[in-house]
């Protein structure tokens, strides 16, 4: 079912980029990697068809920098974006410039070959994709006005602590709405729920 997908690993550490070759290849797919965003430019043409795995933080052209170069070339691969602790708003900002998913470091085998798999069919109809708006939208009207301001601020990438300051409430107490909202909104995870709110919004 992989066989001849191709999985474009972005990463200047040498060891990820092996590990990640070498587990795309075992599920069938052909990885390409590259030591930076600047190297994949150079070669490969906007018609490359596969899809990207994007390690957030790297010299010269960061993750969010080459999904903007991509954008200028006139790529349309789908992005998913690798991060280190600590990076999720940029990896909010991330999706909000077109990535389709990302992943916190150290993250499962498993759940990357997941992501891969959604990248690859994202070709999905527009029908498939006016329906997951819908039910999303349908799951929001069900978030109380605090779940509400909670999941406008972790979608905005703030922090517990963050949002537990402006919303003048504890840390706990915003863990305990963020818990609900996930559960309201279906979330497996945050990628998830960036997913369903972007979906959604005009």
């Amino acid at each position: 079912m992989a066989e001849n997908e191709t999985v474009f690993i972005i990463d200047d550490d040498a060891g990820i980029r092996d590990s990640l070759s070498l587990l795309v290849e075992s599920v069938g797919y052909r990885p390409k990697p590259y030591a930076s965003g600047v190297a994949f430019l150079e070669s490969e043409k906007p018609e490359a068809v596969g899809c990207m795995l994007v390690d957030v933080q790297m010299p010269d052209l960061n993750g969010l920098q080459l999904q903007q170069e991509l954008s200028n070339r006139h790529f349309h691969l789908p992005v998913i974006i690798m991060t280190g602790h600590g990076d999720v708003p940029i990896a909010v900002q991330a999706m909000k410039a077109g990535a389709v998913d990302f992943l916190e470091k150290p993250f499962n085998d498993d759940v990357l070959l997941d992501c891969i798999s959604r990248a690859l069919a994202r070709l999905a109809s527009a029908d498939d994709a006016a329906n997951a708006a819908r039910e999303a939208e349908k799951r929001l009207t069900q978030l109380t006005e605090r779940e509400r301001q909670v999941l406008d601020l972790i979608v905005a990438g703030k922090a517990n602590k963050v949002i537990a300051y402006e919303l003048s409430i504890s840390p706990r107490t915003v863990e305990i709405h963020r818990s609900r909202v996930m559960e309201k909104m279906d979330a497996g995870n945050l990628a998830d729920l960036v997913r369903m709110v972007l979906s959604i919004k005009p």
